[in-house]
């Protein structure tokens, strides 16, 4: 699936994914390929970008302050306020 990760200021990430888990307000949950049309806010947490399904090893962790996310068709787009890489 294509994932964009956008804060105001620059794009923090962009390009095809296997998932992505997020913290929502409600709780944490994860996006893989084929996921239903959605939009949910995002509270402050980590986001997990999972890269590659067959090296689930292959991620990107990042520390966001809250936002909000939008699946549609095989697009998602995380539109957050700030987001630092966490080693």
């Amino acid at each position: 699936m294509n994932l964009e990760i956008l804060t105001p200021e620059h794009k923090v990430f962009s390009g095809k994914v296997y998932g992505i888990q997020l913290p929502g307000t409600n709780g944490s949950f994860e996006i893989l390929e084929k996921h239903a049309p959605m939009i949910a806010s995002l509270r402050k947490g980590k986001m997990k970008v999972i890269k590659d399904k067959s090296q689930l090893g292959q991620t990107e962790t990042y520390e966001i302050t809250g936002g909000f996310v939008e699946v549609l068709g095989n697009n998602v787009s995380v539109l957050i306020e700030d987001a630092t890489a966490v080693d």
